[in-house]
């Protein structure tokens, strides 16, 4: 019997750094959205920025502008004509299992004052190498082929075996119809020849059976496909909602995949206040000049959700004591069992449009955007660590200060027209894992960079692109193979020795291990014999 014994570590916090940290994009200057919508992901020496009205190459190692176009360049560039069309609500995600860049955003009509009232198509583009700047293949097609209705807030998810589009259909004078879900085979968008020719429609569905703004999930390490995750109810009254809604895309990479009966999911309370000056449930930001007009949409999961290693990370928004706050979940892929909740505040903020990712080493980051009567909109990260199944969060880390209080014109010409209204922001952030080293994370938010004393007086938006090095105490993982056993431990601990002992009564009879190390980019492992008698293992830093 072979009895062997990992180095413990002790409960400790992850050590935080910030790596590369810069602005990407300006409003007024590059695009004129409001609100940009701010998206990104990380990729081979590149982070590509993609939000409403420009797209963007960035030098990974010191934030240099390598490309920039259109968004409607963009998809010209990828084979469609788009010239009678706007698009909005970017996604971007880069798929290192097969090195590829897929981009998605819905399209409507300009000139309609209802764009509701006809029906538009979802864009989908995959990337033809792992190069951003290479060329991109660009599909479009019909949101809703059944009853024409129309698309909004689109999501994007990717795992192992397909791609996948939803978004939020509505009718006529914005009328809710209940969300939408398509499944495309990856293998089909990767091949030498792509096509969408075997996608699948799930048409659209009930919103009290499927819940509001599904999410599918985005995994890359093969732990789970079809996932999708929905907010029961994202605040359609005031009242304290409990509800998660899980779906699956059953055999997703074949030409017939099914969708699984919904599940719910019972979660603590969260809930959206009366907006009085909209007259509907609305998240509002207060500012330093003590107005709370700045719009932060519900309690929707407007970021995407990530998986790994079988289990779910999703975010969204709740209220808690007068304050906007963070509620994060951990949801097992296999069961949808509920593994954790858990809520990050702030007594003197409030937190809005929060992001979320985790890797394989058990490190959890929330990024988000924070206000209050003394701090402009700023950008923050909480990074955290998961243990013996409990997930702790540290302090906010402030990426970007905001330098001044943000109004939209809208806003403000609504205030000289005597008919008051809110100013848009978000409507979500970005967090991506580096797939060449997971310990280092990239955000992408909004800060408001200026004033624009040109105009009406109206605030400007920058777009704040950071990486964050996210590291914690190393932790040894024993298998048994054979008659020998492989130890691993995490490439970030390179620098550290392999020891060994037979007992742990004597602490100086820790000896190193002699062994001939491989990794595989992420681990380090080494294999040693198997013992009859225990032996102890640990990892010492120089």
């Amino acid at each position: 019997m072979i009895a062997l014994l990992a180095g413990g570590r002790a409960k400790a916090a992850v050590t935080v750094s910030v790596g590369v940290n810069f602005t990407g994009s300006t409003g007024g200057v590059v695009s004129q959205a409001l609100p940009p919508d701010s998206n990104g992901a990380i990729g081979p020496g590149r982070f590509m920025e993609f939000i409403n009205g420009t797209v963007a190459i960035y030098n990974r190692t010191n934030g240099a502008s390598l490309q920039r176009k259109t968004d409607l360049k963009f998809w010209a560039d990828a084979g469609l004509n788009v010239s009678a069309i706007a698009v909005s609500d970017p996604r971007v995600i880069y798929d290192p299992t097969v090195q590829r860049w897929f981009a998605s955003q819905v399209d409507y009509d300009p000139n309609a004052s209802d764009p509701t009232v006809e029906a538009n198509d979802f864009l989908l583009a995959v990337s033809t190498t792992s190069s951003p700047t290479g060329p991109w293949i660009a599909f479009m097609f019909q949101a809703d082929p059944d009853n024409g209705y129309f698309a909004d807030f689109p999501t994007l998810g990717v795992d192992g075996e397909a791609v996948y589009i939803s978004g939020d259909f509505y009718s006529a004078g914005e009328v809710p119809e209940g969300p939408g879900l398509v499944s495309i085979p990856k293998a089909d968008l990767i091949a030498a020849t792509p096509t969408i020719a075997n996608r699948s429609w799930f048409g659209v569905m009930n919103i009290a059976d499927r819940g509001e703004v599904m999410q599918p999930a985005i995994c890359f390490d093969g732990s789970e496909s079809g996932n999708i995750l929905a907010m029961g109810d994202i605040g359609t009254t005031s009242d304290p909602y409990s509800n998660i809604v899980c779906s699956v895309v059953q055999n997703p990479g074949t030409t017939s995949p099914t969708l699984s009966p919904p599940t719910p999911l019972t979660v603590a309370p969260y809930q959206v206040p009366d907006n009085s000056l909209l007259g509907v449930p609305q998240f509002t930001a207060t500012q330093p000049d003590g107005t709370s007009t700045l719009q932060a949409n519900d309690a929707r999961l407007s970021a995407k959700v990530f998986a790994v290693g079988g289990v779910l990370y999703a975010v969204n928004n709740t209220e808690l004591n007068g304050r906007m706050a963070i509620r994060w979940y951990r949801i097992r892929a296999g069961d949808h069992a509920l593994l954790e909740q858990g809520t990050i505040a702030d007594p003197n903020l409030d937190l809005f449009f929060p992001s979320i990712a985790a890797n394989q080493f058990g490190s959890v980051v929330i990024c988000c955007n924070g206000s209050g009567s003394g701090t402009y909109i700023s950008s923050y990260a909480y990074a955290g660590q998961t243990l013996a199944g409990q997930t702790t969060f540290g302090n906010g880390i402030l990426l970007q200060s905001g330098v001044a209080d943000y109004h939209d014109a809208n806003e403000i010409l609504g205030g000289l027209l005597d008919t008051p209204t809110t100013s848009r922001w978000g409507d979500y952030s970005t967090l991506s894992v580096d797939a060449a080293d997971p310990t280092q994370f990239w955000t992408i938010q909004m800060y408001p960079s200026g004033i624009d004393s040109a105009g009406l007086g109206e605030g400007i938006w920058s777009t704040q692109i950071t990486q964050l090095i996210v590291t914690a105490p190393p932790a040894l993982a024993l298998t048994a193979s054979g008659t020998n056993v492989q130890i691993s431990w995490p490439l970030y601990a390179a620098g550290y020795q392999l020891q060994s002992t037979a007992t742990l009564a004597d602490t100086n009879s820790w000896n190193p291990v002699a062994c001939v190390t491989v990794t595989n980019g992420v681990y380090i492992s080494t294999q040693v014999p198997g013992t009859a008698a225990a032996q102890f293992f640990r990892l010492q830093k120089p």
